[in-house]
């Protein structure tokens, strides 16, 4: 186990925890980079939306990794990407795995929930 993985992501979800006043599941956190990456702000968003925002918070998160590239903002100023190569094929969880340290590494290059303050797991 990467004990330092999993305080970096104990981490994260506290700070998310503490800002939308309750534990988000991947998805939730996915969605929430999406509506980030959208720049809109926060609105009620149409259930086809919000599948839309949680593939945003996909391709945000991996194309630092290589795998998608952002492309164009289309006329209602929604972002879209292009797939650059071929995801791996990861059991679940590996990739739930994956898509967590992707999802850590985005909020600390991005630093929007402060991660760089300290936290307390009290």
């Amino acid at each position: 186990m990467d004990f330092q993985f999993e305080i970096r992501w104990k981490e994260v979800t506290a700070r998310l925890s503490k800002i939308f006043g309750g534990p988000l599941e991947l998805e939730g956190v996915l969605f929430v980079i999406g509506v980030q990456e959208l720049g809109q702000g926060i609105r009620k968003f149409k259930k086809d939306e919000k599948q839309d925002l949680i593939h945003i918070g996909i391709c945000t998160i991996l194309s630092p990794y290589g795998y998608y590239q952002f492309s164009h903002y289309d006329s209602d100023r929604w972002p879209h990407f292009e797939a650059l190569k071929k995801l791996p094929y990861l059991n679940d969880r590996d990739q739930k795995q994956f898509i967590r340290r992707a999802i850590i590494d985005y909020f600390e290059k991005e630093d929007v929930i402060g991660l760089s303050e300290q936290t307390s797991f009290d």
